[in-house]
């Protein structure tokens, strides 16, 4: 496949997933808004981060190194032996899935009974549903790698809304179920999930489309696992790299999630202070979930297609070099001013978002300082995305190993700060460490970049460098929005938050205007994309 057909697949991936999650995610933001009226903070605490971990984890340690290997170069090679090799992500499943419930059950605090009851059961719903979600996963990778550009999102949009509905309707309904809802939700999220996957390659597979696209897999009864006569059963390539990625997947979980594993395992936080953080949280990473994931999960693919893994700049094409430098260029200006905006206005905004969005529980507090922090976290993550996706893409196995060397540390260093700074400053604490886990990993990542171009003409890096003038004009946008929120919010009535909006409003438009003035080559891919 040509390098500039890759690109314009990606783009459309990343612009359509981005889209529609936007658009399904609307809905589920006022579902959510709506839920929150009728559960107790505890509730929340112990559903998003305790049971979500639960699942996370299982889902996380299961798959992540398998879609990483799997991924990894051409989509002509022997599929039969890949779709073995993913398989393998069931027993895997099933067996953390079992390890961590126990875990779950008798090593943990268990929550009172009185205030949230039926958490045996939620354990065991939660631990199901990641077993059920990897049944799914070789039509994911396989839908993945040949760049299907809707069926992703739909699918996944699909679940989350049949899920938010669900929670709905029970909440208003039988509240006293407690986390018997959140089970049926979650279980009914990815059966939803995997049936949309099954669905489609049932009708796509032996269609005329199919066959025009000259598609590997002709049957359903090839994405079962399958022996290759006189062959091995998996591509043991794959399976080295699959144990690479394992070895680091395993520490990225735990960066990723490093908070949550402090406040489950070391209860520096009560539920219902953990319910407000993850209010917060899922709050403040709304971009990083429908802007940042798509074009770093799309842009992956792209990279590991256009550049062979494991060789330097000189022994690859040429053209695709150009190209490959161009496009994680544009990438990285295109998400610094993308965090840059978030970072700006979400200073002044953020006690307004939450009042609006959940009441004074979560706009009391500290509630607003935390969306304040995680405004800043977003910068970090918009370039850590862009950054890391074109290092894991281009990196070998020796490489990978090296790395997780480099994780260790981090991630033994991040779980002692984040344990300091929230006994010092609270919940902030949490965000404080992720900014400096994602400083040093960007810092990594941008080595790598630095020394893999630098015996080119090309300097990808300087993506990072916004124009001036338009950083003068954050600057100026900071101060105005954060004078306006002192005056004018958020306890003076409506008449001074539609005036504080309304500030806000002009600003981010000055904004926009510099940047089409100043980013001329970023806006121009953006529009050609």
């Amino acid at each position: 496949m040509a390098s500039q057909e890759v690109l314009s697949q990606t783009t459309r991936l990343a612009s359509s997933s981005a889209l529609l999650q936007v658009l399904f995610r609307v809905v589920t933001f006022g579902l959510n808004a709506f839920t929150l009226r009728y559960l107790s903070r505890e509730l929340i605490g112990v559903v998003n981060v305790r049971l979500t971990l639960l699942y996370s984890t299982v889902v996380f340690l299961a798959r992540e190194a398998f879609r990483r290997a799997c991924l990894s170069g051409s989509t002509k090679r022997n599929w039969t032996k890949t779709i073995n090799l993913l398989w393998l992500t069931v027993p895997l499943g099933v067996f953390w899935s079992i390890f961590l419930g126990l875990v779950w059950l008798h090593l943990l605090e268990v929550p009172d009974p009185s205030v949230v009851p039926h958490y045996q059961a939620g354990v065991v719903a939660f631990g199901l549903s990641a077993i059920i979600e990897l049944l799914g996963e070789p039509l994911w990778v396989l839908a993945q790698a040949h760049l299907f550009v809707r069926l992703k999102v739909i699918a996944e949009s699909l679940s989350v809304v049949s899920k938010c509905i669900l929670t709905v309707v029970l909440v208003v309904l039988y509240p006293q179920w407690g986390l018997y809802i959140f089970s049926l939700a979650q279980l009914l999220y990815v059966t939803v999930l995997v049936m949309c996957y099954v669905i489609y390659f049932m009708m796509f597979l032996g269609s005329p489309e199919a066959t025009k696209k000259s598609f590997p897999v002709a049957r359903m009864k090839a994405l079962l696992p399958n022996l290759v006569e006189d062959e091995t059963f998996v591509n043991w390539k794959e399976a080295r790299l699959t144990w690479s990625f394992f070895k680091q997947s395993f520490l990225k979980q735990i960066l990723t999630e490093g908070e949550r594993y402090v406040m489950t395992f070391l209860n520096v936080l009560n539920f219902g202070d953990q319910g407000v953080y993850d209010i917060v949280n899922n709050l403040g990473s709304l971009v990083a979930r429908f802007i940042f994931l798509p074009i770093e999960e799309s842009f992956y693919v792209f990279f590991a297609k256009v550049l062979e893994r494991g060789k330097n700049v000189k022994d690859q094409k040429r053209d695709d070099v150009a190209m490959a430098a161009n496009v994680i260029e544009l990438l990285l200006k295109l998400v610094l001013l993308i965090g840059l905006t978030i970072t700006v206005f979400g200073y002044a905004y953020s006690q307004l978002a939450l009042d609006i969005y959940g009441g004074s529980m979560l706009s009391s507090g500290t509630g607003p300082d935390l969306l304040r922090c995680y405004s800043l976290y977003v910068l970090f993550l918009a370039i850590n995305g862009v950054t890391e996706c074109f290092t894991f893409a281009l990196m070998c196995k020796e490489e990978v190993d090296r790395y997780n060397f480099v994780m260790l540390a981090l991630s033994f260093t991040f779980l002692c700060i984040s344990y300091f700074l929230t006994h010092w400053h609270g919940s902030i604490g949490f965000i404080l460490a992720n900014c400096f886990n994602m400083g040093i990993r960007i810092a990594h990542s941008i080595h790598y970049i630095y020394d893999y171009f630098k015996e080119s003409p090309y300097r990808p890096l300087a993506g990072l460098l916004p124009s001036p003038f338009l950083v003068l004009v954050y600057i100026i946008s900071g101060v105005i929005t954060g004078f306006s929120e002192v005056f004018f919010c958020c306890d003076k009535g409506w008449m001074p938050r539609l005036i504080h909006i309304s500030v806000g409003a002009l600003c981010f438009a000055a904004a926009i205007i510099a940047m089409f003035c100043t980013e001329t080559k970023l806006i121009h891919f953006v529009r050609s994309q």
